[in-house]
């Protein structure tokens, strides 16, 4: 009895030393991790190239597509992974340090209408200048370059074409769809109520053009974008910016040497002759000796994730999508999730201070009004950054009026300080195809929201006053967040669309910056010194999550072939504005279609 009493005690005790060491074993493991996290990773070898590839896009969160990381686990060939601004330009920063690093490789051209905006590209220009400055040089080659891709590529030492390429330099254009006929022919009626001369987001269901004052909007926006082209892209090829100006005038496109004749590259070249150049630089004995790697794996390999060691955090929030009142994409910003996210920063003592990243056109009144609320308190208690990416404009303009500090680029879309309501009927379709209603009802007003006829001018004017509400309340959080006069603010807002350099000089912006500039400015007004950690939300969600999300969507795991992308990423963008517009009233505070500026 006593050997049996005496083997429990040995194997109990045994279990506890066993428990106690590997724990600890396990929390010394980690705290090695740790501190050897941000340690590059020793099998980058020196002269190693650095590739980026534009045709795989520039995002501005760090979250992958569900039908990434499922078609990653499969084995499958999903799309090209896009690599997050943030990540591209600290990995940039990383790289200007690392004598590991020979040189930068910009190849591709960014897909039309995706890939990354105007504003978005300006950031990721700041950090390419700041690689050159180390001394690397930046080599950029692609069959074809656009406007945008020259935005970005043109202060590269060296910019290649392809012998057979073209260079776009045609100028800007800005398209909406008008609907009004085709409508009209379909017997669907609407109805479109606003508040604010220049609030044109319904004027899509009732024009077939712009009215004079959006005219006005859309050309002064324009004429702002294309000068910053013009300027950038200019200093980058040392030319005047006349001379830009009389490319896009008088040609709109050029041959390689043409192109190189003008100034825009430097020479033509296949892709091969340019690796043979970099294997030259780098003293490869051959091509397959040249190493190459990815911005995307590079920071991969030498990006810390954050410290083990509890310490202040700056918390990155990104406010990305439409606006509505429950998501169910996360290409959307549903007010449900928002508004939890919010509070939780709110109430986390280690959260110093938060930094709001908005891409977004607006979109559901009410929700618009529940996340501005939370942004007000959140402000009260912590400070409150604001960065405006390439549009933040009506509802995403009004999520950030109550931060401390708002940043814009000058390129940025934004203002619209507005509302309005759209009001389908479907009467003269149904009665051409039979179909009538008899209806009994039990007061005036039940049938403010049925589909079946149009609204009586009573019901118009209820209706009216839900919008002039909406938009009162959008004055009221502005003038307060902004410390604007109600009669100043009148004189700006009427739905008016901003572009981020205007929007400083009337007062709806603080500074022009990017998101790093945003982070510095919420570290400095926390007092953090150089203790802190930066801390992206949402989180990326777990597998089940991922898979739960993709049960509910019909994407396939492979791409769509290049010459339809474009075409059908814009259908599928506009389409999910319309399917976002589930305000319970109706009512919205967004630029209705996504501004389209090729």
């Amino acid at each position: 009895m006593g050997a049996f009493i005496r083997q429990v005690l040995a194997t109990v005790v045994g279990l506890i030393l066993f428990i106690t060491l590997g724990l600890g074993g396990l929390i010394m493991l980690v705290v090695l991790a740790s501190l050897t996290a941000t340690e590059p990773d020793s099998d980058i070898e020196r002269g190693t190239v650095l590739t980026l590839d534009l045709a795989e896009g520039i995002s501005d969160a760090n979250i992958e597509e569900p039908v990434v990381v499922v078609g990653d686990f499969l084995g499958g060939a999903p799309p090209a992974r896009s690599i997050a601004l943030r990540v591209a330009i600290d990995a940039l920063n990383a790289a200007a340090e690392d004598n590991r690093i020979e040189a930068l490789y910009i190849k591709g051209s960014l897909l039309e209408g995706v890939g990354a905006g105007y504003s978005t590209l300006r950031e990721l220009r700041a950090a390419l200048d700041a690689f050159q400055e180390s001394g690397k040089p930046i080599y950029a080659h692609s069959p074809n370059w656009s406007e945008r891709d020259l935005y970005l590529v043109s202060g590269a030492d060296q910019v290649m074409l392809d012998p057979t390429g073209l260079v776009e330099m045609d100028g800007l254009l800005a398209e909406t769809p008008f609907f009004a006929g085709a409508l009209e022919q379909l017997g669907i009626g609407i109805q479109v109520i606003r508040a604010g001369s220049y609030k044109s987001g319904g004027e899509s269901f009732v024009r077939q053009e712009r009215s004079p004052e959006d005219r006005e909007q859309t050309e002064a926006l324009i004429v702002d974008l294309w000068d910053e082209v013009v300027t950038v892209v200019a200093t980058g090829r040392d030319l005047e910016p006349s001379a830009i100006q009389t490319i896009a005038d008088q040609q709109g496109f050029l041959g390689a040497v043409a192109a190189a004749d003008a100034g825009l590259i430097d020479r033509q070249a296949f892709e091969d002759e340019v690796l043979t150049e970099l294997q030259s630089l780098t003293g490869a004995d051959d091509l397959d000796d040249l190493n190459q790697l990815s911005l995307t794996a590079y920071a991969n390999a030498t990006l810390t994730a954050g410290s083990f060691f509890p310490t202040p955090e700056v918390a990155l929030v990104y406010l990305d999508g439409n606006i509505v009142s429950t998501a169910t994409s996360a290409a959307q910003i549903g007010s449900d999730r928002t508004v939890q996210l919010l509070r939780d920063l709110r109430e986390d003592d280690n959260v110093a201070a938060v930094v709001l990243r908005i891409n977004s056109g607006g979109g559901s009144a009410s929700a618009s009004e529940r996340i501005t609320r939370e942004v007000t308190l959140l402000q009260a208690t912590k400070p409150t950054i604001a960065t405006m990416g390439n549009i933040a404009a009506s509802g995403g303009y009004q999520i950030a009026a109550p931060a401390d500090l708002i940043f814009a680029s000058p390129n940025t879309i934004t203002g619209s300080i507005g509302a309005f309501g759209v009001i389908p009927n479907i009467e003269e379709l149904a009665n051409d195809n039979g179909i009538t209603w008899d209806r009994v009802q039990t007061a005036d007003y039940a049938g403010l929201n049925t589909l079946s006829r149009p609204k009586t001018p009573e019901e118009l004017a209820r209706l009216q006053e839900l919008v002039d509400q909406a938009y009162d309340s959008f004055l009221s959080i502005v003038a307060e967040g902004r410390s604007i006069s109600r009669e100043d603010l009148q004189e700006i807002a009427e739905g008016r669309v901003w572009s981020g350099v205007d929007a400083q000089e009337v007062g709806l912006v603080d500074e022009l910056g990017g998101l790093e500039a945003a982070i510095a400015a919420a570290v400095e007004q926390a007092e953090l010194g150089e203790n802190w950690q930066l801390v992206e939300y949402p989180e990326i969600p777990t597998f089940p999550e991922i898979l739960a999300t993709l049960s509910s969507q019909q994407s396939p795991l492979v791409d769509v072939p290049p010459p339809l992308r474009t075409l059908a990423d814009w259908v599928e963008q506009e389409w999910e504005t319309l399917q976002a517009m589930d305000d319970p009233h109706h009512v919205y505070t967004r630029i209705l279609f996504n501004p389209k500026i090729d």
